[in-house]
């Protein structure tokens, strides 16, 4: 392990970062308000439509939901996110918080890099798992490296101070707290999404199965009107939550790919040696395909974009409503970052 003394180092602003930062904060505060306002038209529009046409009599009222309300419940749920969205993002994944005695040399390693990069020294976590990854998450007065132990097994000590650097840069730099946020409006979308569909599945299959059958024009005027209405409102939300798990989604990465850069770089600074971390990448780009894919789909979670690697796998199966090829990649290309890291490496050997 380098024997670099844990000096204060100062890390310079990135602006472009701060700016995106900004902008994703913006957009992650606007989007629910424009997700619930979107169900309101549409309950106003095609929801008084089918309470007309059922009940066969015109229809006088509206949907509406308070201003205020909607800011009190939308503020409260990203508050809530960002206190404990970090506790939900380590469960996801099966990550348990370790202490010194259990891993003396992350502790150590994560003490000294903290003080270097002048952060509060954070949690350090551990997923059981091949995958060699990781990744780092804040909210609220938590904050959490967290390592696999894949990753542990497989990197020297320069490349895993260098590993440990990267993410503790997101923590300097703030962004983990801006991707521990971005995760809620996703993960509800996704969740809705993935009911609206299996209740439109379950239907298909019971009326499939003969479940649709009547005794009269009555009975029958009532299963079509019970029809309609499931129906409908199953395939608005999950046109919905897609549409905006689309727009979550896509904000998240185009986040998550400059933070990588900047982090790449804070770390070559703190550590004084790119190639460390350009040999770590290396190492883990070359072993994540010979992962079973079971584990990569364990370590999924819904935060593939939180990681230092990415993943070659997601876990959805090929029945997804939404095929992930759509999206940017959620880092910049392994062999683009690489270059970038030798580069400095070579500008540090001529000084």
């Amino acid at each position: 392990m380098s024997s670099r003394l844990a000096d204060s180092i100062d890390l310079e602003p990135d602006r472009e970062l701060r700016l995106r930062m900004a902008l994703a904060l913006f957009f992650i505060t606007v989007l629910p308000f424009a997700f619930v306002y979107t169900f309101v038209f549409l309950l106003n529009t095609v929801g008084i439509a089918l309470l007309e046409w059922a009940n066969e009599r015109p229809y006088t009222g509206e949907f509406y939901v308070g201003p205020l309300l909607l800011v009190v419940v939308v503020l409260g749920g990203l508050a809530i996110q960002y206190l404990y969205g970090p506790s939900a993002v380590l469960g996801s994944v099966g990550a348990s918080r370790v202490d010194a005695d259990s891993y003396p040399t992350v502790h150590a390693t994560v003490t000294r890099l903290a003080a270097q990069a002048d952060v509060p020294k954070p949690d350090v976590a551990v997923i059981d798992s091949e995958v060699p990854n990781a990744f780092a998450v804040a909210g609220g007065n938590t904050e959490a490296v967290v390592v696999t132990t894949g990753l542990l097994e497989l990197l020297s000590e320069d490349e895993l101070e260098a590993t440990l650097a990267h993410e503790l840069a997101h923590l300097a730099n703030r962004d983990a707290r801006v991707m521990t946020a971005a995760w809620l409006l996703p993960t509800i979308t996704y969740y809705l999404a993935i009911v609206a569909f299996y209740v439109l599945y379950g239907f298909v299959r019971v009326l499939g199965a003969g479940g649709g059958s009547s005794g009269g024009d009555r009975d029958g005027r009532g299963l079509l009107v019970a029809i309609v209405v499931i129906v409908v409102t199953a395939v608005l939300t999950l046109a919905v939550s897609a549409m905006f798990w689309f727009a979550s989604v896509l904000l998240y990465r185009l986040l998550s790919r400059y933070r990588e850069h900047a982090a790449d770089r804070a770390a070559a600074t703190i550590t004084g040696s790119p190639a460390a971390l350009a040999s770590a990448l290396e190492k883990i780009d070359e072993t994540m395909p010979d992962v079973p894919d079971d584990d990569l789909r364990d370590l999924d979670g819904g935060v593939e974009a939180l990681y230092l690697a990415p993943l070659e796998s997601r876990a959805f199966s090929s029945a997804e409503l939404i095929s992930t090829d759509i999206f940017p990649d959620t880092h910049p290309p392994t062999a683009e970052r690489l270059e970038y890291l030798r580069d400095l490496e070579q500008e540090r050997i001529q000084r």
